[in-house]
């Protein structure tokens, strides 16, 4: 008996006290791992939640999201998600870890999807020479710096070169985020350094791709013949890639045309095959970042497919990826390895940063000389092209695993991340200070443009249900003359979502939106506009524009691209529209304050435009056939000059029947009781008399070219106080089907007697008193109404409160 093994007892015969126990244990065990994951969760929602606070505070000194994004991972990563355990066995270290390489994978899929590689093909153009000249400076300086850093006791000269490859590439997605919402991206130097940005970034991460291959993603080292089947295999596989993707990609687009749902099986099949060729690489022990970028790289940008991935992707890195990626950032940035009092930390952290802005300086400079560039902007692109990223954190990450750099080090190269974010919006500043010194301040006016000079208008949409007024309005404005230049602008706003799509435009020369709903519904506006077009747009010259900002900067947006294009007239959509009963709507409040702040800024006059049945008429016909009666109210000033001016233009439409309605003050009526009550002309006597002397020249030249001619209609109106001029224009209702009228606001309008004290009762300030009367509902359901303002240098507009006029 005694060698015989003696079987346990049965679970039933234990001791009851040692039965409870084990329960107790795996009852405990799962309730700490539960709190363990909900703490995690939490964890995870305050990181966001910090995100979005800190942003909303430094967005205000115009700093990219990725700033509170590396804050925010800094702080949580060293205190919260550490706890007593080391980052390296911890369990939410490991799925971080795992979180951001899948993470990067697709943050380099999509950057290779957003280049084109047939460029390196082409004839270099000047965005070649300036990134070219960068990165070949940066690389040399830091190649001279890097070896006397205290990196690591194992860093290699592999390692070196791939540091200075990194330090001499640009983020181009931030870079083109931060000029696209620093209002530059329109400008010269703007699109020359988001084209710049893009090819040095191609040429860099493609290099650093070729250079990880060498880097083995497992523990063990690897031999040169290795490296050279691997090297072989990735050929291979770009060959086989670049014969069958692009086809693929094609013969998807072309089942999946723009304006219909995406196939599902389709969709499925798609995903399924880059998911495949992303991981192949992996599998044979090749890097998959590299193998993500390339695969990103073949795959044609344009079609429905890349813009779809484009804009999934974006959405999904910018609202979740990022945050958790420095976090983990943040667990490998251990503050408390950081030798503040070590000289050397000081001397690394300042040698990197020199190293990367020194370099990247001297060969814009250099590039500049060949290209004839002044220096000051030489200077300011070689920084805007400095700028460092996700990708470049990266890097050094990798550095850092592999023992190639230590923490110390590794700390250092993100904060010279930050600094080189941090600088650009100062850059920005400098940029437009000088533009602004060197522009013309001459008033941009339709009363001092030739009638037969070519005119240039900025025409805003908020929509399609826009786009039949604003081909009206096109089409009257041309009149007879053949120089009408359009900047058809869609005004959409920048949110987080909108801002996770934006991608390089077509040849490297545009930013936009790759947003489905965003994208149909300009595609829709450009093809009823298109139509028109092609139908009967003889003499106006169209483009397309986009003012992609938030609501509090739109108005900078549409300034800016009115300078740059040299419009003389802004025409902007009223904020409310019209219901199926015929009344107005409460509106749209940010489209309000957008309208009121372009009416201060501007930089041309500004029309605002109160649709009321202007779009229902299916179009101004362009033959003798009369379809639209309009009515100019002149009464006097600076807003009404300009509107008599337009109206001038609008007269010669044979379409169009133009009358001008003169208000004339009646001098024989007893005005004493007005005066006794307060009511007075603003200004002084001498400065009235010169404002009507001139109200008289401008009516007289329009009456002896247009009314003498038997163009316009005339009429005079003869009032004695504002009480009848609202009661003259009451009983013009149901006679027009346009009113074209001034703003007259404070200096706008001189013999303030036949306005006085409507501006107490206004609903809508910014459309001045008798646009306000004209658009209300209880004067016309059936009248549109165009309020003009002349544009002018000292921007001391009523109405319009400080709220509403901050930059």
């Amino acid at each position: 008996m005694s060698g015989q093994s003696v079987a346990p007892p049965p679970p039933y015969l234990v001791d009851p006290t040692r039965q409870f126990r084990p329960k107790e244990g795996c009852f405990m065990a799962v309730s700490s791992d539960f709190t363990s994951m909900m703490s995690y969760v939490v964890s995870l929602i305050l990181v966001l939640f910090s995100c979005n606070v800190i942003h909303g505070v430094t967005r205000h000194l115009s700093q990219p999201r990725v700033i509170p994004e590396i804050i925010v991972g800094l702080i949580f990563g060293n205190n919260r998600f550490s706890d007593s355990t080391t980052a390296a066995d911890s369990a939410i270290a490991r799925t971080l870890h795992a979180i951001s390489e899948v993470g990067m994978v697709c943050y380099m899929f999509v950057l290779g999807l957003e280049m084109d590689p047939y460029v390196l093909f082409l004839p270099p153009t000047r965005e070649v020479m300036v990134a070219y000249t960068g990165i070949l400076s940066t690389f040399i300086v830091a190649c001279i710096v890097i070896p006397f850093l205290t990196l690591s006791k194992h860093t290699n000269l592999r390692y070196v070169l791939i540091l200075s490859i990194s330090l001499s590439n640009t983020a181009s997605p931030l870079l083109t985020r931060l000029i696209t919402e620093l209002k530059i991206g329109k400008s010269d130097i703007g699109r020359l350094a988001v084209s710049a940005g893009m090819h040095s970034d191609m040429i860099s991460t493609l290099l650093i791709s070729i250079g990880l291959i060498s880097i083995p993603t497992r523990e063990e080292g690897v031999y040169i013949g290795e490296i050279v089947f691997l090297t072989a295999l990735v050929f291979i596989q770009v060959f086989l890639m670049v014969k069958g993707l692009p086809s693929f990609t094609n013969w998807i687009n072309d089942n999946n045309p723009e304006g219909k749902h995406m196939n599902g099986p389709h969709l499925v099949l798609a995903i399924g095959t880059v998911v495949m060729v992303c991981c192949f690489a992996p599998l044979a022990a090749v890097s998959p970042i590299m193998n993500s970028f390339l695969t990103g790289l073949i795959i044609p940008r344009g079609g429905r497919l890349s813009k779809m991935l484009t804009n999934k992707i974006n959405y999904f890195l910018s609202v979740l990826f990022y945050p958790i990626y420095f976090c983990w950032v943040g667990m490998q940035a251990d503050f408390r390895q950081f030798k503040t009092k070590d000289w050397h930390t000081w001397a690394n952290l300042l040698l990197l940063f020199i190293a990367a802005t020194l370099g990247k300086i001297s060969g814009t400079l250099i590039a500049g000389i060949m290209l004839g560039f002044n220096w000051p902007e030489s200077i300011a692109l070689g920084l805007l092209l400095n700028i460092k990223g996700h990708f470049h954190i990266y890097c050094a990450m990798i550095a850092l695993e592999a023992g190639a750099m230590n923490t110390g080090s590794f700390i250092d190269m993100v904060i010279v991340s930050i600094l080189t974010i941090v600088y650009v919006p100062l850059v920005v500043a400098f940029i437009v200070g000088r533009a602004r010194k060197r522009s013309c301040l001459q008033p941009m006016t339709l009363q001092w443009l030739d009638p037969g000079s070519e005119l240039r208008m900025l025409l805003c949409l908020h929509g399609p249900h826009n786009v039949p007024t604003a081909i009206n309005i096109m089409e009257i404005t041309r009149g007879g003359h053949s120089g009408l230049v359009v900047y058809a602008t869609d005004m959409i706003e920048l949110n987080s979502r909108t801002a996770a799509t934006l991608v390089q435009g077509e040849d490297l020369d545009a930013v936009t939106v790759a947003d489905e709903t965003i994208v149909s519904m300009r595609e829709q506006i450009s093809n009823a506009i298109q139509a028109y077009m092609d139908a009967s747009g003889d003499g106006i010259s169209l483009h397309r524009m986009l003012a992609l900002s938030t609501f509090s900067n739109m108005h900078q947006d549409i300034c800016n691209i009115a300078q740059d294009v040299s419009a003389s007239f802004i025409i902007l959509p009223f904020h409310k529209s019209q219901k199926v009963d015929g009344r107005m709507d409460e509106g749209h409040a940010n489209f309000r304050n957008v309208n009121r702040k372009v009416l201060r800024h501007a930089p041309c006059s500004v029309g605002i435009l109160v649709d009321r049945g202007l779009g229902l008429i299916n179009k101004v016909k362009s033959h003798s056939y009369v379809s639209l009666n309009a009515a100019v109210i002149f009464i006097g000033g600076r807003d009404d000059r300009e509107a008599l001016a337009y109206a001038g233009r609008v007269s010669r439409h044979p379409g169009v029947t133009l009358t001008v309605i003169r208000f004339v003050h009646d001098t024989n009526a007893d005005n004493s009781s007005i005066l006794a009550g307060g009511i007075h002309i603003a200004g002084s006597l001498k400065q009235v008399e010169e404002e009507m002397r001139i109200d008289d020249e401008c009516f007289a030249q329009f009456y002896d070219m247009h009314v003498a001619a038997g163009k316009v209609g005339y009429a005079e109106k003869y009032v004695a106080n504002s009480a009848e001029t609202v009661s003259s224009l009451r009983g013009m209702e149901g006679q027009y089907a346009l009113f074209i009228v001034g703003r007259g606001g404070p200096g706008g309008r001189a013999n303030t007697i036949l306005t006085a004290g409507m501006n107490d009762w206004e609903e809508c300030p910014e459309l001045g008193p008798i646009g306000d009367i004209l658009s209300s509902s209880d004067f016309s359901i059936m009248a549109s109404v165009l309020v003009i303002q002349q544009h002018i240098l000292k921007h001391d507009i009523e109405g319009i409160s400080d709220e509403f006029s901050v930059m």
